[in-house]
């Protein structure tokens, strides 16, 4: 087993993504690099609802969903000490303000940057 997939043995990931197809992706890749999926959900309610009481290690953000910002999701991951990560096409002009030094995955995204992005965020919530 290579690195990286030891570093995500046991990892549970929240996705948070209104694009169907991303989504899939997401959790393909995400399962690719031995990280076990949590919850994936495409609406705001639904993903403030696992925020707030789910059981994960990192959550993975849409930075736009149908419309809506996903900063309620993100305040309240911050307020439980858990990383994440936001996921834009629009690059990191289209992050929230507040959150502007978290990392960003940029899309469309490839495994290999998914893999670099999640360690770094691990790395950063461990420091």
């Amino acid at each position: 087993m290579d690195q990286a997939n030891g570093a995500a043995e046991s990892k549970n990931i929240l996705v948070v993504e209104d694009e169907i197809m991303i989504r899939m992706l997401l959790e393909d890749m995400l399962g690719d690099l031995g990280y076990t999926i949590a919850g994936a959900v495409g609406r705001i309610d639904d993903a403030v609802k696992l925020a707030k009481t789910g059981e994960f290690d990192m959550a993975i953000l849409d930075v736009n969903l149908n419309g809506q910002t996903v900063s309620p999701v993100a305040e309240i991951l911050e307020e439980r000490g858990l990383p994440f990560v936001f996921a834009t096409g629009y690059g990191e002009r289209g992050l929230p303000e507040r959150f502007m030094n978290r990392p960003t995955l940029q899309k469309p995204f490839q495994q290999e940057n998914l893999s670099k992005i999640l360690s770094q965020a691990f790395d950063r919530a461990t420091a």
